[in-house]
């Protein structure tokens, strides 16, 4: 009969040999002769042999021929010095399967002892869907459009792709194991580590030195300007760094030549607003020299209307080069200062005629600007000369409004005397009314007209979709 401690031992035995026949891993045991005296039911599956198969042959039965002939030498080195540790740490494993073909593993080597002999536990698994994923990642990095780099934690670097190597000028051998320090320039090469280690601190994807410039170094000791786009992954080994690098020389000389055209073409604009101004001033100084030397006050009265058409042209003109933008012009200070400028050319009492604005911050595009301010000048010029006769006094509105589809509203408005009935369509015979008109047409404009109490000359137009999404 067996003792409590033999029933124990054997139960243990059992228990173990169960536990390895149920791992998901190939597991053999090798005695210090190199011979397997184990194996279980994974390894069978593994490398395609039956159990009777390999109990008892030698272990170099599953190495690749390539490797059989060092293998003795490694195994009677392992046995010298016996440790836990994985096989091969660093290298390519492989394993040869019964039909002849390889199988790329990983293995764990664990030494025991039975009595008085040591053996070796080893741990076999197939890694052939790993290796074939990170076949696939490799194919996908080395087929990116952009420089694909990858270092761990110390900066060391693990995988380059043939972007990096045209790039930087370095082969892939001379990149791999080197330390990512040797392609940051000089400059900022002593404060880069501390930048890595932060980043490896709080790894999240992002781009490298947002708002900077960015340089790297080539193998020529150049200098070129750089955009990165890090990516941290967890491995096994601790975090890995992907960096995406892109040589933006290209982009930054078209930068460089763009703005130097943007500059010569404000130097352009800047001229060409001073000679406009000047000949609009030349042309206002001209009809003010001709209005003091014609006889009759009508002459007189359609000299100060042109020369009011000329000050609203270089007024919108003046507001459009101080803008500096042609797309976006704020129809709210044009306005103002036009219709001021009106009643002081007339030198209309302010106590006599109130001038009221109400007008919504609309930004218009030139295309609007121009023909609607001339389109208020004629507008309020022919209700500061007509509306109010014999001193009358009243209210003189202008209005521009959104409504609620989109539309711009413009509305000039007063309570004097009204339209005489002939001009029931606003089509007068007036030199005014018919450049109103025509300048009503430029804008697809479409014109309504209250006759009196109170007379109003009312246009409707969509905005223009400008660049800047006023």
């Amino acid at each position: 009969m067996l003792s409590e401690d033999q029933s124990v031992l054997l139960d243990n035995d059992k228990l173990m040999h169960f536990a390895i026949e149920a791992a998901p891993n190939g597991m053999v045991i090798v005695d210090d002769g190199g011979n397997i005296v184990l194996a279980n039911s994974s390894v069978e599956t593994l490398f395609g042999y039956q159990r009777n198969e390999l109990l008892g042959k030698p272990i170099e039965q599953l190495v690749p021929g390539r490797f059989a002939g060092a293998h003795p030498h490694m195994r009677a080195s392992y046995f010298v010095n016996p440790q836990a540790r994985a096989m091969g740490h660093g290298r390519d494993l492989y394993g040869l399967h019964k039909s002849g073909s390889e199988i790329p593993v990983e293995i764990g080597l664990n030494p025991i002892t039975i009595g008085e002999r040591a053996f070796i536990f080893a741990t076999i698994v197939d890694i052939t869907e790993r290796k074939r994923s990170q076949e696939m990642v490799n194919l996908a990095v080395e087929a990116a459009p952009n420089g694909m780099i990858m270092t761990d934690k110390d900066g060391k670097i693990t995988l380059v792709n043939s972007m990096i190597e045209t790039m930087f000028g370095y082969s892939r051998d001379e990149l791999i194991g080197a330390n990512i320090d040797m392609l940051v320039p000089e400059r900022f090469r002593a404060h880069h580590p501390d930048v890595r280690h932060a980043y490896i601190g709080q790894p999240v994807s992002r781009v490298m030195g947002q708002g900077r410039d960015l340089y790297a170094l080539n193998k020529q000791g150049n200098e070129f300007p750089v955009e990165i786009g890090l990516n941290p992954l967890r491995a096994a080994t601790g975090v890995m760094i992907l960096a995406s690098v892109v040589d933006i020389t290209e982009r930054k000389q078209q930068e460089k030549s763009l703005k130097s055209a943007l500059l010569t073409k404000e130097t352009l604009l800047s001229e060409i607003h001073h000679r406009v101004k000047n000949n609009l001033q030349i042309i206002d100084s001209l009809i003010g020299m001709q209005m003091d030397q014609v006889v009759g006050e009508q002459a007189r009265t359609a000299l100060r209307d042109s020369q009011n058409r000329v000050k609203t042209i270089s007024l919108i003109h003046q507001i459009l080069y101080q803008s500096q933008d042609f797309a976006q012009i704020d129809a709210t200070e044009f306005i103002t200062s036009l219709t001021h400028n009106l009643v002081q050319s007339f030198g209309v009492d302010r106590n006599r005629i109130d001038l009221q604005l109400d007008l919504d911050p609309l930004i218009l595009s030139m295309n609007r600007s121009l023909p609607l301010g001339l389109i208020v000048n004629e507008l309020v010029t022919n209700a500061l000369k007509h509306a109010f006769p014999d001193n009358r006094c009243g209210t003189l509105t202008v209005a521009l409004k959104l409504n609620e589809n989109g539309k711009a509203i413009l509305s000039v408005s007063d309570n004097g005397i009204g339209l005489p009935p002939k001009d029931e369509t606003a089509g007068g015979e007036t030199l005014g009314l018919l450049l109103m008109q025509s300048l009503a047409s430029q804008i697809e404009a479409q014109l309504t007209v209250n006759q009196r109490n109170p007379t109003r000359f009312e246009l409707s137009f969509e905005l223009e979709h400008t660049s800047a999404g006023a």
